[in-house]
């Protein structure tokens, strides 16, 4: 904190406290409902894609929580985030030790590989935006920076870590900085650094890469002793002589299986209505729409409401003739089975496909916003063992009788009964046709 504000202002409905870093731009401030937030203020033109930011759900990433990008002043509102930077502490403390160094790779990697899965690129990683919290790496302002590409994420990936090896405040890659590096480490770095981009390894392989060095846990918090008791005893190591994982690391741990299971209750959402597509082909693609649609318009401010949906219902309606692809395609698949396998119904096949297109609709890969908003619909409730038990039971025996009822019931075309027949008629034709060849 470099400075406080000489009195109180206010961005939108936040009140600024005090100024964070020493550009001015990073407010810790207060938001409505009293919580602890960083406000980041954006040159004019910024046009930050917040409803993206706040897919982002990670334990190395910052969350987003509300944002303007087309205001007269935009900015971004995240978690604050008590940590200290990693160009402060590489500037004080120089090289980090190889157990700090592997588990700040991996962390980073992770961090960028839940930034790219949601369609974003950071574009700034460095020790500059990257906050060092209880010995993991937590990455901010990510998805400011326009026209990057993930492959210079990654490039940036390797130069952070070779400037962490060798304790210099800025990403670098020179040939000191990569001889610092552990011997674990070199290839990885040399991969992530390599000059074509296209030969780089993404996000995700980065991360899988690094999950597999050896990673000690971070250190336990020391006992403070308490006065005039016996001295704190120190926690025992478990069977593989490691110290046990402390508060921190819980924590980050207990995310990941939050994270888990509301992918998991998402996931199941999304088998419901699938398969209730799949039973009644139009009226459940017509709820499809407007649920995603919703889902979509949920991130829009208060007040911004009516352009949020508006913003929403565009994209979902850009995402219709993916949707449609796989609509056609399933049922002309079933057909081409048919001619090896045998007659298959006209009417299920098609409901197939409607049902492989409202899919299309939820989770196809560039259409995924809806399903991640639904996991973060449920991230709050799977924080109790109780509510996780009840939440899986209802869904999982409604998703149980949904597929059951997709797989045994005659599908309904109602209301558009001569949609059904036109249907039906000519997949009969098109079934009839490829049969005789």
């Amino acid at each position: 904190m470099s400075g406080e504000t000489s009195h109180p202002e206010y961005i939108s409905s936040y009140r600024l406290l005090s100024r964070l870093g020493e550009s001015g731009a990073v407010h810790r401030a207060a938001g409505p409902d009293g919580r602890d937030v960083a406000v980041r203020l954006l040159p004019g033109g910024a046009a930050p894609d917040i409803a993206r930011m706040r897919d982002v759900l990670s334990p190395y990433v910052v969350d987003v929580l509300d944002g303007d990008a087309a205001g007269a002043t935009p900015f971004v509102v995240s978690r604050y985030v008590p940590g200290r930077p990693l160009a402060k502490t590489l500037a004080e403390q120089g090289p980090m030790p190889p157990a700090a160094l592997r588990r700040l790779a991996f962390g980073l990697a992770k961090a960028l590989a839940a930034i790219h899965e949601a369609g974003l690129a950071h574009g700034r990683l460095g020790p500059g935006t990257t906050l060092i919290v209880d010995d993991a790496p937590v990455v901010v302002d990510f998805g400011l920076a326009a026209g990057t590409q993930a492959a210079d994420d990654v490039l940036a990936w390797a130069a952070t870590v070779a400037s962490a090896a060798a304790g210099t405040d800025a990403p670098t890659l020179d040939a000191l900085a990569l001889d610092a590096l552990p011997a674990e480490l070199r290839p990885l770095v040399a991969a992530a650094a390599d000059p074509d981009a296209a030969r780089r390894p993404d996000a995700a392989g980065l991360a899988e890469a690094a999950s597999r060095l050896d990673l000690p846990p971070a250190p336990s918090p020391p006992v403070p002793p308490q006065p005039g008791g016996p001295p704190p005893v120190p926690p025992s190591p478990d069977a593989a002589g490691r110290a046990p994982v402390g508060g921190p690391v819980v924590r980050a741990h207990g995310l990941r299986v939050a994270l888990g299971w509301a992918r998991l209750l998402a996931a199941m959402v999304v088998v419901i209505a699938v398969a209730l597509v799949v039973i009644a082909p139009v009226v459940g693609l017509v709820l499809t729409l407007g649920a995603v649609t919703l889902l979509r318009a949920a991130d829009a401010r208060e007040g911004d409401r009516a352009r949020g949906l508006a913003r929403a219902f565009g994209r979902t309606l850009a995402s219709v003739p993916y949707a449609a692809v796989f609509t056609v395609a399933v049922p002309l698949g079933l057909v081409a089975v048919s001619a090896v396998g045998g007659e298959i119904d006209s009417l299920h096949a098609a409901a197939f496909g409607a049902g492989a297109g409202a899919a299309a609709l939820w989770t196809a890969p560039g259409v995924s916003a809806p399903r991640r908003r639904l996991e973060r619909t449920f991230l709050p409730a799977v924080r109790r063992p109780l509510r996780i038990a009840a939440a899986s039971a209802v869904l999982g025996g409604a998703a149980l009788l949904a597929v059951l009822g997709a797989l045994t019931l005659t599908p309904t075309f109602s209301p558009m009964y001569g949609l059904q027949s036109s249907v039906e008629g000519t997949m009969d034709r098109l079934q009839t046709a490829v049969n005789r060849f």
